[in-house]
């Protein structure tokens, strides 16, 4: 499967992503194993994509007035650790594969990492009560490419619905870049409490809330690029997360300093889709498979935002870091009318 380590990284980095990779191959030792294999690579990915999805939703914890409006563009990365690059590969965890020198387990590369050198494993294919042994080679991901952070980008519009609400609205407009089609859109609403307080306004502080929902489609089509032959054959990932912050910011005239407390919750489908035809030499049987499997993510946890905002008059620009389970850092230009 050329030219990317898998959909969701195509997402983040379409244009410095060309990787080689054989997820479907491992078909080959079945349906189990492949799922297996499939969920151990990418979960660090899809969690960081859930994650990152949620950067940038804010600025200050003051909302616009009734028809104030701004619109920004927002850019976040998330920093690729270490400890996300690999993961254990243990024999036992499987049903058809092993390794050529017969370790028990290995650290071999998520979607993140490299393997240096290359890793094999072997998979038995039994066929009519003969055996096959079929070397694969074992997927790189995004830093065999040089790949550090993952970024993104997209557009939010904010508008000031009546007294200390308004609406949030961000778009990363539907591409169609190299067999990939992407696109998210994401709602929020946040609420000024302390335009309710008696003494909200001697405060040094607006104080805000806020829920935001994130959603985003994706498809890559990779039919004719990979190692088995079958028809529609592709990945869609669908993930969606919801957010749900408490913000604070100063209110100084020209620069303020923000900062919230949050919980984040989300969930992910990967889906390999198609027809995969399976070859053995042995009797030159083939097997079909459809719609093999489907990898499911799932996120929670409490997360924290620091940030500085600067205005220039109807323009502005912020900066913001997030401390969660994947970490973030945020920038954004903005400009409008509050």
């Amino acid at each position: 499967m050329k030219k990317a380590a898998l959909i969701f990284v195509l997402f983040f980095c379409i244009n410095q992503v060309s990787a080689q990779n054989n997820i479907e191959k491992l078909l080959i030792s079945g349906v189990n194993d492949a799922k297996t294999f499939a969920k151990s690579y990418i979960t660090p990915g899809a969690e960081s994509l859930m994650y990152s999805m949620n950067s940038g939703w804010y600025k200050t914890a003051k909302v616009h007035k009734p028809l104030g409006f701004d619109i920004s563009l927002v850019a976040s990365g998330h920093f690729v650790n270490n400890a996300d690059q690999s993961f254990d590969l243990n024999v036992s965890d499987y049903e058809n594969i092993r390794f050529e020198d017969g370790s028990q387990s290995k650290q071999v590369a998520t979607v993140f990492g490299e393997n240096t050198p290359s890793v094999s494993v072997i998979s038995r294919v039994e066929e009519n009560g003969l055996n096959q042994d079929i070397e694969i080679l074992l997927p790189n991901g995004v830093s065999s490419k040089g790949v550090d952070v993952l970024p993104t980008a997209f557009l939010q519009a904010e508008v000031g619905l009546f007294k200390s609400t308004e609406i949030k609205v961000r778009y990363f407009p539907k591409t169609n870049i190299e067999e990939v089609e992407s696109e998210m859109i994401g709602f929020g609403i946040q609420h000024e409490i302390t335009s309710w307080l008696p003494l909200g306004r001697v405060l040094p502080v607006d104080i805000s809330g806020l829920v935001a929902y994130n959603q985003l489609d994706t498809q890559f089509d990779f039919s004719g690029d990979v190692a088995l032959r079958g028809e529609n054959q592709r990945l869609e990932l669908d993930a969606e997360t919801w957010l749900f912050e408490l913000i604070a910011s100063t209110k100084l005239p020209i620069i303020n300093f923000y900062g919230g407390l949050g919980y984040i919750s989300g969930n992910s489908d990967l889906d390999l889709k198609g027809t995969y035809i399976i070859e053995a030499n042995i009797f030159n049987q083939e097997r079909v498979l459809t719609d093999p499997f489907t990898v499911n993510n799932d996120i929670s946890g409490l997360r924290a935002t620091v940030g500085a905002k600067l205005k220039l008059g109807f323009f502005g620009l912020n900066a913001d870091y997030t401390f969660q389970e994947y970490e973030t850092i945020s920038v954004g230009i903005h400009f409008g009318f509050r």
